[in-house]
């Protein structure tokens, strides 16, 4: 018995140290959600001042990208942290991973990659929805992290998206288009036979499956954020019925 009694004490033992190694971890791991949050935050509103004072220094949108350029690639390629959060954060590999890439693409293999299209106004359509969204969307991450969430702050992430997001996708589909003549001109990132490799690949029809590929992404991630607003604002307890 005592042998029996001095185990279980072990055992006892070695959950509290357990649970107390998981607690200092997550304690740790909401910190670091803390300060990568206000970082974000941080560098999106430098983004937002930038562009504002540009245009009122300029008058024009024209060369804004150029301008800008060194601050979005940094910021928007720190989002890949994003997908490693996921481990720690209850939320979708898959989604997550879908928004952040195709993000990245839109900024290093099209905005970046062709300097003949920095000017076009669909550029700096989705260069503003991406910072309004940002500002908000990290905003309410980090209050949401430090159990004080402001109602305008909540409000606005599940309110804003709903103008924000087409017209950001519509404003990455017209700059998708706007890069095809160039692609198509150039033969950039494209892979011709022959080659050692006996591989082809054409850059211009790959960017015309992935503005096709909007069409059934699109609805779906939407549609999940306005399932997301109803149970949030409204408090809807959204059932999937059986057959």
């Amino acid at each position: 018995m005592a042998s029996s009694e001095e185990d279980g004490g072990g055992s006892g033992s070695l959950e509290e140290k357990e649970k107390g190694r998981k607690r200092r971890l997550g304690a740790l791991a909401t910190a670091w959600l803390i300060g990568y949050n206000i970082a974000m935050t941080a560098g999106w509103l430098v983004l937002a001042i930038a562009m504002a004072r540009f245009y009122m220094q300029k008058g024009t949108y024209k060369g804004l990208y150029k301008t800008i350029q060194k601050t979005l690639k940094f910021f928007q390629t720190f989002a890949v942290l994003e997908i490693v959060h996921c481990a720690v954060v209850r939320t979708s590999v898959l989604v997550t991973g879908v928004q952040v890439s195709s993000r990245i693409f839109m900024v290093w293999f099209i905005t970046q990659s062709i300097k003949q299209i920095q000017n076009e106004e669909s550029v700096i359509l989705f260069l503003v929805v991406w910072t309004v969204t940002e500002i908000t969307r990290y905003s309410f991450y980090t209050f949401n992290l430090l159990n004080h969430l402001p109602y305008f702050i909540k409000w606005a992430r599940y309110n804003f998206f709903i103008i924000l997001y087409p017209v950001g996708v519509a404003g990455e589909l017209l700059t998708i288009y706007a890069a095809l003549p160039y692609v198509k001109k150039t033969g950039m990132f494209s892979l011709r036979l022959p080659n050692k490799y006996n591989v082809s690949f054409d850059y211009y029809y790959f960017l015309i499956i992935v503005m096709a590929s909007y069409i059934p992404l699109f609805p779906q991630l939407y549609f999940h954020m306005l399932r997301q607003r109803r149970k949030v604002l409204h408090g809807e307890v959204i059932v999937e019925k059986d057959d």
